[in-house]
């Protein structure tokens, strides 16, 4: 069962249908909605300000999403993909983005809806990226406009998790009574 802990009396909450890995750490306030996925070894640490995540939401292998006490939250949109290996620290990730593998996007940084960040990027400090655009490079630059069905892959994930929660059932979290 994935670790889920309670700091300084703030407790984790998500909603209905979520899917969380036996190696999953889920720490403070974080709050997640509907159907959400957190993947193995990734890290949700919302242990000095709060973390929101959106609905249909993934979380991949090896990411760390976390906050930072002066700069504050992390908000992360609906039907978000953090690709493998990310970290995300004190941001906002509109609805439908696309963070690549073994990206970073630094505190203040503002990823735009439907936008993505090319795998190994490298997202400097309160950049701005606008909706549905392409970013990589280190430091991230733009690259392009993005094509229709470039970020669908959420869907997926979700679907997924279905396939993970059908046979281990330990791992399948319904919405959260408080």
């Amino acid at each position: 069962m994935a670790l889920i802990k309670t700091i300084k009396g703030l407790a984790p909450k998500w909603g209905r249908d979520c899917y969380f890995s036996e190696n999953a750490t889920i720490v403070g306030e974080v709050t997640m909605g509907d159907e959400c996925s957190i993947w193995f070894n990734a890290v949700v640490r919302g242990d000095v300000a709060p973390i929101t995540i959106g609905d249909r939401t993934n979380v991949q292998d090896g990411s760390c999403i976390h906050v930072t006490h002066d700069t504050g939250p992390t908000v992360i949109g609906s039907d978000v993909t953090i690709g493998h290996n990310v970290t995300v620290h004190a941001c906002t990730i509109h609805d439908g983005a696309l963070i690549g593998m073994g990206s970073t996007l630094l505190d203040g940084c503002e990823v735009g809806e439907g936008a993505i960040v090319a795998a190994g990027a490298l997202v400097l400090q309160n950049t701005k990226i606008g909706p549905h655009e392409i970013w990589g490079g280190v430091p991230a630059k733009y690259l392009k406009p993005t094509r229709p069905g470039q970020t669908d892959n959420a869907k997926h994930y979700v679907e997924y998790s279905k396939w993970y929660k059908e046979e281990n059932p330990d791992c399948h979290f319904g919405k959260q009574t408080e």
